[in-house]
């Protein structure tokens, strides 16, 4: 982009960013969802590797949570990794994990939010299921946003998960699966979910032009409200977030009536 475009981009957009929180409506998001998307793709169309595209986009998580503070969310589910990125190359995983680990204890360390890893953590690495962990309870008297954050998160597996627990439940309970059949309900399995106690997610958000789910919170979803974005994740930015909440705002939820 030419430095004149810039710099007008730098004079225009504050002002432009200041009008639209002015005018926002009060119908606001308490959940938002969002699909951290295209950071590889980034760095080969700035001509660098995957993992500087990685670093990118992990720079901008921060940023995110911070505007969602600006407008009063209270949860943000963030998908850093899913479970089918486990199967990248190793030369490739392995630099992504620890780029996710940094990232997470530099949000524990700030202590404004209160952070939640969901996801299959019996999957990752020991190294990197413990410090997930380890910044959830480092955060867990934090009075702030609830960040969920998803590594090794699909959204099948999910619900698999859920239904195993929810087996395991009823076993030690004696329940027999005749009468467990008898009984099982939806607010069963969702309260087994990764994110059980939680609110479903009223917007989700996915980058770089991408229109589907791909797994992502396939359960809590179903009456979401979604919203897609052009810009690769490290180039999302603060007019993007609030031109996607304004839009969520102006829609009539119908709630599937």
């Amino acid at each position: 982009m030419a430095d004149w475009k810039r710099a007008i981009r730098r004079v225009v957009y504050p002002a432009y960013e200041a009008r639209m929180l002015r005018k926002m409506p009060a119908d606001l998001p308490q959940h938002i969802g969002v699909m951290l998307d295209g950071n590889r793709r980034w760095a080969k169309a700035v001509g660098r590797d995957t993992a500087h595209g990685h670093r990118a986009g992990a720079a901008n998580i921060e940023p995110l949570l911070g505007w969602c503070d600006e407008v009063g969310i209270e949860v943000v589910t963030l998908w850093l990794l899913s479970t089918d990125n486990l199967n990248r190359p190793e030369p490739e995983l392995a630099p992504l994990l620890e780029i996710i680990e940094e990232a997470v204890d530099s949000l524990a360390d700030q202590r404004r939010w209160r952070l939640h890893p969901v996801g299959a953590l019996d999957l990752l690495p020991a190294k990197t299921a413990a410090r997930l962990k380890a910044a959830e309870e480092a955060t867990r008297d934090v009075d702030g946003m609830l960040v969920n954050v998803a590594v090794g998160y699909g959204g099948r597996r999910e619900i698999a998960d859920a239904v195993r627990s929810l087996l395991h439940e009823h076993a030690a309970k004696g329940t027999s699966l005749e009468e467990l059949a008898g009984i099982l309900d939806v607010e069963d399995i969702a309260g087994h979910l990764y994110t059980k106690g939680q609110p479903d997610p009223d917007l989700v958000i996915r980058t770089s032009g991408e229109q589907r789910l791909g797994g992502f919170l396939l359960w809590q979803s179903a009456k979401s409200e979604f919203y897609f974005c052009e810009a690769y994740w490290p180039d999302f930015r603060r007019v993007d977030f609030l031109r996607a909440i304004r839009a969520y705002a102006l829609r009539e939820r119908r709630f599937g009536s």
